[in-house]
């Protein structure tokens, strides 16, 4: 498969994501929704660095390279780092920490900017 048809494939594993996100929300599966928003960003960040013929088998590699190569070079704006970053803990707090409570309107706002998210990467595939 070539990058820009990995890029696609992943593109698409990140709008699934969004539309896991959103159903587990509605029917409050809080906690598994804060996991897919994660996952709908971290497909959407390799889906942009399959462009660059760079994966990672750990996360915190993926979303360094992306920091590095799309936002501090500003293909992103700053803000996104900021989504990367509170997706990732917020699914980190739902998946492992036995005593976390999640919040229906903390869970919202983390698909909401996951929505933001890939809506700019796609945006950002698409020119």
């Amino acid at each position: 498969m070539d990058n820009k048809a990995l890029s696609q494939a992943r593109l698409e594993q990140a709008r699934d994501c969004l539309i896991a996100a959103q159903t587990l929300l509605d029917t409050n599966l809080y906690k598994d929704s804060a996991n897919r928003s994660y996952y709908a960003v971290f497909h959407a960040m390799r889906a942009v660095l399959a462009l660059d013929g760079f994966d990672s088998k750990k996360h915190s590699g993926i979303m360094s390279q992306f920091n590095l190569s799309h936002i501090r070079t500003g293909n992103f704006e700053k803000r996104f780092s900021k989504i990367i970053e509170s997706t990732f803990t917020v699914r980190n707090h739902s998946d492992y920490d036995d005593m976390y409570i999640a919040i229906k309107s903390e869970i919202a706002e983390q698909l909401h900017n996951a929505n933001e998210f890939v809506a700019a990467v796609a945006d950002y595939l698409n020119n």
